[in-house]
């Protein structure tokens, strides 16, 4: 490990830049311990992608079933949706950087384990189902453990930047995993990717141990992200009430802390409902591009290249953002939805590709903002159990969205599909901003004048 490191001994926090109002999307890199855990997951997704490239046509080779393919799939999800509000508690409950360190060591455990048996021609069907259940169930920990451990490497005002930069980091692992999975197939066989998958882990967990944060975690003059300031806030009375609730480490707190935030489940219906109507183009924009557009494979790919090319821009611009609201959340995406329904319409493949690149971007502005509220907004002691919740209902979003669209464009076709789908997105949110908006009008009631007063009126005044 290069001596730029800290030592892990070291228990002072990395010094911090002081605050200069700066908005520059790389500014969570001016802090040595994220320039090291962003390259370290770098390796991991290019690791990651490159088992991803094979893993399918393993499954086939085994089994010749695509059947299979899609169980195996299923399989490892089914963990985050029954397993992820137990896993973020985990992460509350147990030091962060040894969580970060043993869920990595034990997913490179399992690929070096795959990569063994498929070398030796060892693994079938239901060994591989158990591996990928088995990478589930620590995913369920690792996920909201690197999240949480990475933002902690910077001040909350630089929270958005970091998270812009993981989006960076993922989009260009995807890239070179992908790339460099074909070459190790074509070179070294199947077992050599799920071997190289095995370091990318064993590299990060090599890295975590000389991680140091911004501030210390429990220094009580360090700057507290909490509830963003304006009329989401919540009163002291109910954060008095988290506190006392926080103090178990249960399940049940995470989840009884996420529906009484009123902002959080408003998070959760504007993400769920563009889950589930929107944002799966590979699906939809496949069978329009495909069909009443005429066009061919190389046509979606041109179309997947601008979505990659609006991803990578909107994460630079998300990651300028210091403070997001739910309120920025929902007006980004009712553009996307907008935009959706506009692609929709679309009379030619050149009208599409004007219309994809925004409806990236939006998108992954508007990501950026909800993962920075979602990872700030709790008490840091919950942080874990609410990333939790979210798993749970995001694998959930994740797994009815694709066949509510299959099934919406049976009924409606490509065009139906994305038109009703973004004016049910657009309707839905702008009906939730109709009746907050109700909540916070003064109810006006009537006040009569001493009946001595000559000039006496009926008068109203607005309740306080």
């Amino acid at each position: 490990m290069p001596s730029s490191l800290a030592s892990p001994a070291s228990a002072a926090p990395a010094p911090v830049p002081p605050a200069d109002g700066s908005r520059s999307p790389w500014r969570s890199l001016k802090y040595r311990s994220m320039r090291w855990w962003s390259l370290a997951n770098f390796v991991s997704n290019a690791g990651t992608w490159m088992q991803l490239t094979v893993q399918n046509l393993l499954v086939l080779q085994i089994t010749g079933s695509a059947a299979a393919t899609g169980l195996s799939m299923s399989v490892q999800a089914a963990p985050a949706l029954l397993m992820s509000v137990a896993g973020g508690a985990a992460v509350d409950r147990w030091p962060r950087k040894v969580t970060a360190a043993v869920s990595q060591t034990l997913l490179g455990a399992i690929a070096f384990t795959t990569a063994v048996l498929v070398a030796c021609g060892r693994l079938d069907l239901t060994v591989l189902l158990v591996l990928a259940g088995l990478t589930g169930v620590v995913a369920t920990v690792d996920g909201p453990a690197c999240a949480l451990l990475g933002n902690d490497l910077v001040p909350p005002r630089d929270v958005p930047s970091a998270i812009g930069v993981g989006s960076l980091v993922h989009s260009a692992g995807r890239l070179a995993g992908a790339a460099l999975g074909g070459v190790t197939v074509a070179f070294l066989g199947t077992a050599a990717a799920y071997a190289a998958n095995g370091v990318s882990f064993l590299f990060v967990a090599s890295v975590i141990p000389f991680l140091r944060p911004a501030y210390a975690p429990r220094d009580p003059g360090h700057e507290d992200p909490g509830p963003g300031p304006g009329p989401e806030s919540e009163s002291s009375e109910s954060e008095s009430e988290s506190e006392s609730d926080g103090q178990g480490m249960t399940v049940r707190q995470g989840l009884v802390f996420f529906l009484r935030r009123p902002r959080l489940v408003a998070l959760a219906g504007i993400t769920g409902v563009s889950a589930v109507f929107g944002r799966n183009y590979t699906l939809t924009l496949a069978v329009l591009v495909t069909g009443p557009l005429a066009g061919g494979a190389g046509s979606f790919g041109t179309v997947s290249t601008v979505l990659a090319v609006g991803g990578i821009v909107g994460a630079v611009l998300g990651a300028r953002l210091r403070r997001p609201s739910v309120r920025l959340v929902g007006l980004l995406a009712a553009a996307g939805a907008l935009l959706q329904v506009v692609a929709g319409l679309s009379p030619s493949f050149a009208v599409l590709l004007v219309l994809v690149l925004p409806m990236a971007v939006v998108e992954t502005v508007s990501d950026t903002a909800g993962t920075t509220i979602l990872q700030t907004d709790p008490p840091a002691r919950l942080r874990g159990r609410v990333l939790g919740v979210w798993g749970s209902v995001s694998t959930a979003w994740g797994l009815a969205g694709p066949p509510a669209l299959g099934l919406l464009m049976e009924l409606a076709g490509p065009r139906g599909a994305l038109v009703s789908g973004g004016l049910i997105i657009a309707g839905s949110i702008g009906a939730g901003f109709f009746l907050r908006a109700r909540e916070n009008v003064p109810v006006p009631v009537p006040v009569l004048l001493r009946s001595d007063d000559p000039a006496a009126r009926p008068t109203l005044r607005a309740a306080a």
